[in-house]
């Protein structure tokens, strides 16, 4: 979540804050990412849904708004068919949001164990990542941050559909084969942090229809071990880091 936006801009003055040039994140342009308490401006805290432990609220204030705002991105038609590229802390709340508004969810994803989950909250097929789904994709949102799947994915888009890059970080794309990837009037789209509006949205959501958030916590000392086993896949869902 933004620790702040100028307000002023034309990105933020058309409800597109995520853009804006003076965007500030708590964590990154200001302290207090792990602290027991902050002051925050008013405008800026939201309720959090009830029914869910500090572990399970963790990753829906940033992983699952992320995917919210992705999900959005994507613009998949009602009822379409969604394909998912990588399975983590946000692709496995993004699926079960789309479930529930009567989306068909594919997932395409390297580890077993993501697959595993991905059938078990639902999702129509889990195949390996490079794998095409088993039918023409209406839209796609990619989580794993490698560029070498955006080639895959828009390719199993069907005519007209999107893609959209949920990730901060992609590695180099490859050359993309116009008739292949593009023509029919596909789309492919970045994703760049979310809005308060989304935020509201997506935790409203959350209250609504209770998610399953499959966590894997550990201590603040052990973050450097967290991020080794994300990784190398060894986390199923999202890794939280407890504070205390």
């Amino acid at each position: 979540m933004a620790a702040g936006t100028c307000g002023r801009c034309r990105y933020c003055l058309r409800g597109r804050e995520n853009l804006c040039p003076e965007s500030r994140y708590t964590g990154w342009d200001a302290d207090g990412g792990y602290a027991e308490f902050a002051v925050v401006p008013a405008a800026y805290a939201l309720p959090l849904p009830g029914g869910y432990s500090d572990d399970e609220l963790a990753p829906l204030l940033c992983a699952g708004l992320i995917g919210y705002h992705a999900l959005a991105r994507a613009e998949v038609p009602e009822g379409g068919r969604l394909g998912i590229y990588g399975f983590g802390g946000s692709a496995h709340l993004t699926a079960q949001v789309a479930i529930a508004r009567g989306v068909t969810v594919h997932v395409m994803t390297r580890s077993a164990e993501a697959r595993k989950l991905a059938l078990e909250l639902g999702a129509v097929s889990a195949g390996d990542a490079a794998e095409p789904p088993p039918e023409p994709l209406d839209s796609a949102i990619l989580f794993a941050p490698a560029g070498e799947l955006v080639l895959p994915a828009l390719g199993a888009l069907d005519r007209g559909g999107t893609l959209a890059i949920a990730g901060i970080h992609l590695s180099d794309v490859p050359p993309l084969n116009y008739q292949q990837h593009l023509f029919q009037e596909r789309q492919l789209r970045s994703v760049t942090a979310n809005t308060r509006a989304d935020a509201r949205e997506f935790l409203a959501f959350a209250g609504e229809h209770h998610l399953s958030v499959s966590t894997v916590p550990y201590a603040l000392d052990q973050a450097d071990q967290a991020l080794a086993d994300l990784a190398a896949d060894r986390v199923n869902g999202a890794a939280v880091l407890r504070a205390t």
